[in-house]
C-alpha cells in the first residue's frame, strides 16, 4: 500500500512540471505561427514595394518559385521583381492556414492578387503554398507556388 501511494505521490508531483512543458511548448509554437503569419504579410509587401534587398534576406538562395508562366530560383526571382516583369502590386489575404514540421513551416494563404503582368493589370484567386525553415535564428522561405482558385476555395485547417 506503501509503495502504491508513494507511486501516486511521484505521479502527480510531475504532472504540474509537464503541464507546464507542454504549455511551454503551445506558447512557442503560437509565438512562431504569429510571426511567421506577420512575415508571409510583410513579404507580399516587400513584392509589392519590389523591395529585393529585403526580400533577398528572406529568400533562401536555392528556393523554388512555381507561376503559372513556369518555375524558377531566387535570383530569377528577384529579377522579374526588380524589373517590374511582374508587380505584384496587392496581395489581399482572405484565409491562412500553418502546418509545422520539426524547423520547418508550411503556410498557405488564400489571396486575390492584383498584378501587372506584361503591362497587363489582373486579379487572379490564388491559394499560395509557402515553405519556410528556421535557420540559424531566421526563417527562410524555401518555396512559393501559386495555384489558381476559385473565389469561393476555402483552406481547410
Amino acid at each position: 500500500m506503501k509503495v502504491l501511494f508513494l507511486s501516486f505521490l511521484l505521479l502527480t508531483a510531475n504532472v504540474p512540471l509537464v503541464l507546464a512543458q507542454q504549455n511551454n511548448v503551445l506558447t512557442q509554437r503560437s509565438n512562431s505561427e504569429q510571426e511567421l503569419i506577420q512575415l508571409s504579410k510583410d513579404k507580399w509587401q516587400l513584392m509589392a514595394d519590389k523591395n529585393v534587398d529585403k526580400l533577398k534576406e528572406l529568400f533562401d538562395p536555392r528556393a523554388k518559385f512555381v507561376h503559372m508562366s513556369g518555375t524558377w530560383k531566387t535570383d530569377e526571382e528577384l529579377e522579374i521583381i526588380k524589373t517590374g516583369s511582374i508587380w505584384y502590386k496587392e496581395a489581399q489575404v482572405h484565409d491562412t492556414a500553418m502546418e509545422f514540421f520539426g524547423e520547418t513551416a508550411i503556410v498557405w494563404n488564400r489571396i486575390t492578387l492584383i498584378a501587372i503582368v506584361r503591362g497587363n493589370e489582373v486579379k487572379t484567386e490564388f491559394t499560395v503554398t509557402e515553405v519556410y525553415q528556421k535557420q540559424a535564428k531566421d526563417w527562410k522561405m524555401l518555396a512559393l507556388t501559386f495555384s489558381s482558385v476559385r473565389d469561393t476555395h476555402q483552406i481547410k485547417k
